[in-house]
């Protein structure tokens, strides 16, 4: 049987790029809340690379979106389609958006169960349970950066299958996150929505994740532009400083250019470069043995984490 050019090509595609997906729930239906800016109970779209070329890493992602809509495509699906073309994992999370009165920890409790509900499914799904890490953008960025810095067992119920499991990223990668929810950087739509108009200033310093950061926090990687005037790229220089003073491996990236909200940063020149930069990191942190897990009390949280 004779193929052309094109026909091989196309068939060589198709073998090495081709993605599975699926959608699972986080949680059992009665204990889900609802996403007011989607409708939609929060999920998890699953990613699957190729089996040919999956290096068992996987990412969950946290779209941005200042805790009141989720930039879903553009910092979500989109990214997860890149990391498969590289053999990962892509974990696309629908998160809980805040609502006034509710459930503050509900966006960290919906990342944590996405971290475990990949450990559970690790075989399945052709992962390797320790090379698991957490990605987000913005206010996306901040739920992953609280993901990292905020982790244990208070999350899931004593019954859970899950409880057993660590939430505890192994990687951390943050785009022009949200870090801290403090004067004089911080973002205030992320903070209004996330903790209301007047928040106690107890609550502020508990999710300004530069001050939760412990030799336990996952590896780190960062980017930012410096002429990002939604989020300062204070915060970025403030949690990889937490990180240096802490032996937490980090690597920064700050472009003079690029604004706010850049996701693969498609046709903007160098700025596009820090996907290959990201790759070349997670390559190294895929040849990285685990650090381990230290459980971290949530410094002031765990009074009001909701079972």
């Amino acid at each position: 049987m004779h193929y052309s050019t094109l026909t091989i090509i196309i068939l060589l595609v198709s073998t090495v790029c081709l993605a599975q997906t699926l959608t699972l729930p986080l949680w059992e239906k009665a204990e889900s809340l609802e996403n007011t800016a989607t409708a939609k109970v929060p999920d998890i779209a699953v990613y699957l690379p190729s089996p040919k070329i999956a290096t068992g890493q996987a990412v969950i992602i946290c779209p941005g979106g200042g805790y009141r809509f989720l930039a879903y495509d553009w910092e979500g699906t989109d990214i997860a389609k890149w990391l498969n073309s590289k053999g990962i994992a892509g974990l696309v999370l629908r998160y809980t958006l805040p609502q006034p009165g509710g459930d503050l920890t509900a966006p960290l409790k919906d990342a944590q169960r996405a971290i475990r509900l990949a450990r559970q499914h690790a075989a399945e799904w052709n992962l390797v349970p320790d090379k698991i890490g957490i990605m987000g953008f913005s206010a996306g960025g901040h739920l992953a950066a609280t993901a990292g810095t905020h982790f244990d067992n208070a999350s899931s119920p004593a019954a859970d299958s899950l409880a057993a499991l660590s939430a505890r990223p192994d990687f951390m990668i943050l785009l022009y996150p949200v870090i801290s929810l403090k004067e004089p950087y911080l973002h205030r739509g992320s903070r209004q929505a996330l903790l209301g108009d007047n928040p106690d200033p107890k609550l502020t310093a508990a999710f300004s994740n530069e001050l939760h950061v412990t030799a336990a926090t996952p590896p780190t990687f960062l980017v930012h532009a410096g002429d990002d005037t939604s989020v300062p790229v204070e915060n970025s220089l403030l949690f990889y400083q937490a990180l240096k003073n802490h032996g937490v491996p980090a690597e920064l990236h700050i472009y003079p250019e690029g604004g706010h909200g850049f996701s693969l940063a498609l046709g903007k020149g160098r700025l596009g470069t820090w996907t290959d930069d990201c790759m070349a990191w997670l390559r190294w942190m895929g040849q990285q043995k685990s650090r381990g897990e230290t459980p971290v009390p949530l410094s002031g949280v765990r009074g009001w984490l909701r079972q």
